[in-house]
């Protein structure tokens, strides 16, 4: 989808809703279930339309932290943080995303293609630590996980997308 088209699309959403504070939340998970996250002009038109300062609206998108304010990648990399892959080191991984994406844990890459974040538990406890890579509606696992795997993920994704840069 397009820019344009996104931005109609959460138009046409903020005025899908009657014009009452309560249906704020609503409208910032229907607005990020259409675009990934709460663009900051997406917030603003829900502010004018629910006739509430904006500061409110990023208020509870701040709170909350099922909000996004930045797009994810197209390429999201979640590094599972519960106990398992905590006890075995997954904030050595995570610090290993960090430094070869040049990003930190919550961002994205300056070209969108991969988003970082820390999740708890995703469930492969014997397999930890585990990343796991969202790449549109499919998860990739992988279990046993090494900062020495990390720049080969980096290099698998990018030769998929033509791009074949090293970080």
């Amino acid at each position: 989808m397009s820019e344009r088209e996104e931005e109609l699309q959460v138009l046409k959403t903020v005025k899908s809703f009657q014009a009452e504070k309560t249906n704020l939340i609503p409208m910032l998970q229907q607005i990020q279930a259409l675009v990934g996250y709460l663009p900051s002009w997406g917030m603003e038109e829900v502010a004018k339309h629910l006739s509430i300062p904006v500061g409110e609206v990023y208020g509870v998108a701040t709170f909350y932290n099922q909000f996004r304010l930045t797009p994810p990648g197209k390429y999201q990399v979640k590094v599972c943080t519960g106990t398992a892959c905590h006890v075995k080191r997954s904030y050595v991984i995570l610090e290993e995303w960090e430094r070869r994406l040049g990003i930190k844990e919550g961002q994205t890459t300056e070209d969108r293609l991969f988003g970082l974040e820390k999740v708890a538990c995703v469930g492969c406890c014997a397999l930890a630590p585990v990343v796991v890579i969202r790449h549109n509606s499919t998860e990739a696992f992988y279990g046993n996980m090494m900062t020495s795997k990390v720049n080969g993920l980096i290099l698998e994704v990018e030769r998929k997308e033509g791009d074949g840069s090293a970080r």
